[in-house]
């Protein structure tokens, strides 16, 4: 139902039903009597309902019959409202109709989780054929010593480090050289970073543009693109997660890193160059899907013989 429908200018306005004139109908109520608005008729009125919405009126008088169903067209609409009340791909009833996609809940959970997982493989084939789309990795560990802060830019397509260099101390002539120098790299290149919203927080690209204290400024950084903080940009744990299908709670839609002790399939080590071939290779193994999933994936229990999911 729309939140709104604006009235139509130029009719009268009617703002309980009770002041609507006899004589006048919305379109559903000559559908319950058998009838609907004449060729070329017009609404003569409208009503308001819901409180911002307003319904026109036609004149029952300028209706005609409508043209009853045959035996087969009421078969068929019978059918049909069968199937909204039964799921699509387990075939459990319910008593209200299922809606969108036509999938109990049990099964929606599942669906939701299985596209997920199939967009993280489309996702990590686009990055690995995108021979200009790089992995920026890294590591500004608060209160670690000058030579274990470092960043690198990693080829997504064949793991070549195109840049590597200690990170330097926020402030210093060092760090804005690093600052320069992914500018002049990064531009007009897709940019992949490690972690999403989960962390570690010393992983994310702005941890270069600000002091660890310093509280994180949202939005697009104009100087630095690259570091700019969206979930609409590629991050290796989240095409990771999604694809490995494990959630922090049951019924949960949300794709995350494991937080039981489990190790991401990714080294995270002073050694930033090797860390990004490492996450390049998770992604390359996620697009030739030989990248291992969670062993109670939510689809893992709803395969067909050929493996493929029954959505």
């Amino acid at each position: 139902m729309p939140r709104s429908v604006p009235p139509l200018p130029g009719l009268p306005r009617y703002t309980r039903w009770d002041l609507v004139p006899d004589g006048l109908h919305t379109k559903s109520q000559l559908d319950r009597q058998g009838l609907k608005p004449g060729p070329g008729i017009e609404p003569v009125g409208q009503v308001l309902y819901h409180g911002n919405c307003y319904a026109p009126l036609y004149e029952t008088a300028a209706a005609v019959a409508k043209r009853p169903c045959t035996p087969a067209q009421r078969a068929a609409l019978d059918r049909a409202r069968g199937l909204q009340h039964e799921c699509r791909r387990c075939g459990v009833r319910g008593e209200e109709p299922l809606g969108k996609g036509r999938y109990c809940d049990g099964c929606r959970y599942v669906v939701t989780m299985w596209e997920q997982h199939e967009q993280a493989q489309v996702l990590a084939r686009e990055l690995v054929a995108d021979t200009g789309a790089v992995l920026l990795v890294v590591d500004v560990e608060p209160g670690a010593l000058p030579a274990e802060q470092a960043v690198a830019v990693v080829a997504m397509h064949d793991g070549h480090a195109l840049y590597t260099a200690p990170a330097g101390e926020y402030g210093t002539a060092e760090r804005r050289a690093v600052l320069d120098q992914l500018d002049a790299l990064l531009a007009d290149r897709r940019v992949i970073r490690e972690p999403t919203f989960m962390g570690p927080a010393s992983r994310y690209p702005d941890a270069l543009l600000r002091l660890p204290d310093q509280p994180i400024q949202l939005g697009p950084d104009p100087l630095h693109p690259w570091a700019t903080r969206s979930t609409l940009d590629p991050a290796v744990a989240g095409i990771w997660s999604a694809w490995f299908g494990w959630t922090d709670s049951p019924g949960s839609t949300i794709p995350s890193v494991p937080r039981d002790g489990q190790p991401v399939p990714w080294t995270r080590s002073l050694d930033v160059v090797a860390d990004g071939r490492s996450m390049a290779g998770v992604l390359h193994r996620i697009a030739d899907g030989t990248e291992p999933v969670f062993s109670r994936a939510a689809w893992r229990t709803c395969q067909v013989d050929d493996g493929r999911f029954r959505g």
